[in-house]
């Protein structure tokens, strides 16, 4: 049997709503470096989300990409993942169609759907785990080269802990432990914030405390808020890599970006990320299911380099960007509660075969939206105050806020309804993809 028969097949994942040639060029440089470094047959896939015009653009930058053994390259517009996605619902027979294709593939921002998606087209293509990246980020460079996250992450998912604690710099797990699988494995960034506020602390530190630690629990003491605050967004910092270090470790969530993070299939193909739309920060709940779960996960240094595009700062850009921070303050009255049960019932989160249990967590859920929202009306009030102590665009936008408040109220609810509503029919959307090709023309997956 050649290498090509043994090789684990692996899902480099890149969604984008923005221009990103260069990124196209590089994530195409790691996943060159994942084939023949470890001999990965890597499935590059990119979720393309953008306008005609620069979708048009990517394709002729995927179409120039040098061929490379082992990296097959899928680019996949909206209108091809939705051709997908109607073909697993339909196959699936699962209740509330339309309402499935609306959470997979909204018509709105949603960090956590385009990530799922991710997670089917990985089924349908036959990996074994997501690696995902962002398209406003970057490969840090050292003694010229990139440094690919890949290289902590593909050794180690889905091997025992055992296994692995042979190949990282240190280990922190509890020997008990040491027979479960590598679940995660993810690193941070370097730069900017991950949250488009720098400019907010720029205007007016207290301010910028008064905001950001809106999304501590409200009970928790300002001493602890004070903390959250000090390192929310923050990342790795801004000193660049130099040497590898990594961990085996239950991976704290607040160490981990999204934009440098690899999963394995055990755990995404059982639960997905919330679908909520304009609502930054939506994409983070495996990171606390996987802590939560005892389950094990490398954490390494191999940080990638974060920027801001400016059209985040732009006069529609701006207020659009707001709305999904403050739709993320919203959401943490629900992820609390849930992080909090989940927190106190641990290893119960998995059953006999030592898999996350997805009754659970629809249960956790559904109790938090039974949450009075009393705290939440107290959080738009903060957040009126701040900005209009801000003045200028931001007084604005407290404007517009107080104009939608009941429905951003009840969409952060709602938000959390439809995620329930997802995890339930989860299982038999992974089993469907499982045997469904990407496109109509295909052969079977």
């Amino acid at each position: 049997m050649n290498q090509a028969d043994t090789a684990p097949r692996v899902c480099l994942c890149l969604p984008t709503n923005r221009a990103c040639s260069a990124t196209l060029t590089a994530i195409h440089d790691e996943a060159a470096y994942a084939a023949r470094r470890f001999g990965a047959d890597v499935q590059l896939l990119i979720l393309d989300s953008s306008d005609d015009r620069t979708r048009a653009e990517h394709a002729r930058v995927v179409a120039g990409l040098p061929t490379v053994p082992r990296v097959s390259v899928h680019h996949l517009g909206e209108e091809p993942q939705r051709d997908f996605l109607c073909r697993v619902i339909r196959a699936a027979g699962l209740p509330e169609p339309d309402r499935l294709l609306r959470l997979m593939l909204p018509p709105a921002v949603s960090y956590g759907a385009c990530t799922n998606r991710a997670f089917l087209l990985a089924a349908a293509l036959g990996c074994r785990s997501v690696h995902r990246r962002d398209s406003d980020s970057t490969y840090q460079l050292h003694a010229g080269r990139p440094v690919f996250p890949v290289h902590h992450e593909l050794p180690w998912l889905g091997r025992p802990a055992a296994e692995a604690a042979a190949g990282v710099t240190r280990t922190d797990l509890d020997a008990t432990r040491a027979d479960r699988p590598v679940s995660l494995a993810g690193a941070s960034f370097i730069g900017e914030l991950s949250v488009d506020i720098g400019e907010i602390r720029r205007l007016d530190e207290g301010v910028h405390h008064d905001v950001v630690s809106l999304w501590a629990p409200a009970d928790w003491p300002q001493e602890r808020k004070r903390d959250l605050v000090g390192e929310s967004f923050t990342g790795a910092g801004t000193a660049p890599f130099t040497v590898d270090h990594s961990t085996l470790t239950l991976v704290d969530p607040m160490r981990v970006d999204m934009c440098n993070v690899a999963f394995d299939h055990a755990v995404y193909e059982r639960i997905p990320l919330p679908p909520a739309t304009d609502t930054i920060g939506s994409d983070y709940f495996l990171l606390h299911l996987i802590h939560d779960a005892g389950l094990p996960g490398i954490l390494h240094n191999r940080h990638i380099e974060n920027f801001h595009t400016p059209e985040r700062r732009t006069d529609t850009g701006f207020p659009a960007y707001q709305r999904r921070f403050v739709k993320f303050l919203l959401s943490m009255l629900y992820f609390h509660h849930v992080y909090a049960r989940m927190a106190a019932e641990g290893d119960r989160l998995l059953d006999e075969t030592g898999h996350v249990r997805p009754d659970a967590i629809t249960g956790f859920l559904r109790e938090s939206t039974r949450l009075d929202r009393a705290e939440n009306m107290w959080r738009l009030d903060r957040v009126d105050t701040a900005y209009r102590k801000l003045g200028g665009r931001y007084s604005a936008f407290a404007g517009r806020l107080a104009e939608e408040r009941g429905r951003l109220l009840d969409q952060a609810e709602q938000d959390i309804a439809d995620f329930a509503h997802l995890v339930e029919a989860w299982p038999a959307l992974v089993r469907t993809a499982r045997t469904t090709a990407l496109g109509p023309g295909d052969g079977p997956a």
